[in-house]
Order: structure tokens, then sequence, then C-alpha cells
């Protein structure tokens, strides 16, 4: 797809299940979270995402999952599923120790891009732990808008995390593209 530098985006293969994994647990959960800024470590412990999850990601037949690769290692991902009038953005990880040099930002417009081109989506939407504050003002600097519809975060289902408080909920975020 795209290739700045030595950089590549392209579509996940089922054999990059195990990385993905690992990349999207470093950059929210645990000690190695906070080496970026994206983490989630303070509201949450547990797994954010598990090789079941992934793959159904990997293979949703109405979905692509892009990774950003450097060489060999994938530094970055993101989930985006088609519906009739909107794509899905979500599963957004970055590599922690490559947070806050533009990679991002460069998969995130890829990934507008790719379900512009691809599917004709004319919005992304996604959701964001309220309590984020931090990455909302991100996705806003980057044309995102809240729109005050919540959705209750799903506690007592530990595929999620486990919840360090009891107020987490998340909000949809939309963004016209075109």
């Amino acid at each position: 797809m795209t290739s700045p530098g030595s950089r590549t985006v392209r579509t996940a293969r089922a054999a990059d299940v195990g990385a993905l994994v690992d990349l999207v647990e470093s950059a929210y959960r645990g000690d190695r979270s906070r080496i970026g800024w994206t983490h989630e470590a303070d509201l949450l412990d547990g797994q954010r995402a598990d090789a079941d999850m992934v793959t159904a990601a990997v293979t949703h037949p109405a979905g692509a999952m892009l990774v950003a690769e450097e060489g060999t290692e994938i530094v970055a991902c993101c989930q985006l599923e088609r519906h009739d009038d909107h794509a899905y953005f979500g599963m957004f990880a970055v590599s922690p120790s490559r947070q806050g040099g533009g990679l991002g930002r460069e998969l995130l417009a890829e990934a507008e891009r790719f379900a512009l081109r691809e599917w004709g989506a004319g919005e992304m939407r996604m959701t964001v732990i309220t309590q984020r504050e931090d990455l909302i003002a991100w996705y806003q600097r980057r044309g995102y808008t809240r729109t005050g519809e919540l959705t209750p975060f799903p506690y007592g289902d530990e595929r999620f995390g486990l919840p360090r408080r009891p107020d987490l909920a998340f909000e949809t975020l939309t963004r016209k593209l075109g």
C-alpha cells in the first residue's frame, strides 16, 4: 500500500496474529505500555486482546486489519470493519517506543484512505473510553467529532480487561471521509 521511507502498510495475514496480540498488549496494558502515551494501564488491568479476537479481526469477511511494518517488524496496526454507511476503526496500536513520532497519524490517514477507496465509506466511526481525554483530543485534532453517544464498558467480561474504576464508558467519535 504505502511505503514512507522503509515503512510499509499492508493487510494482516493469519501468520501475523501472534505479533499483533503482543503489539496491542504492549501498547495498552501493563508496565510495557507506560513507555508510550496511549496506554490504559491506569484504567484497566488484564488483557486488551487475545489470539481469538485478533484472528477474528484479520479474517472478518467485511473487514481488514492494516499493519505498518518497518523491515520485518510490525510496529502499528488497526482494525477496520465495513458497515452500510460507515467504516468502524478499532484495535489501533502503535509500539510504545514509536509513539509520538507521527506513525499513528500516518496509519490513521491510511485507514481512512482505505475505507474510502476500497469500500466507498463516507464516514469513519470509533469508540474511545471517555476517561481518555488526551486520546480523544488527539482524534479531534485529526478531524473527529465527539457525538455524546455513550456505550457502557462490558464489566464482567474479562476479554476486555479488568476495570480499575467503576465509571468506564465508551464514546463514539466520527469523521466524514472524502
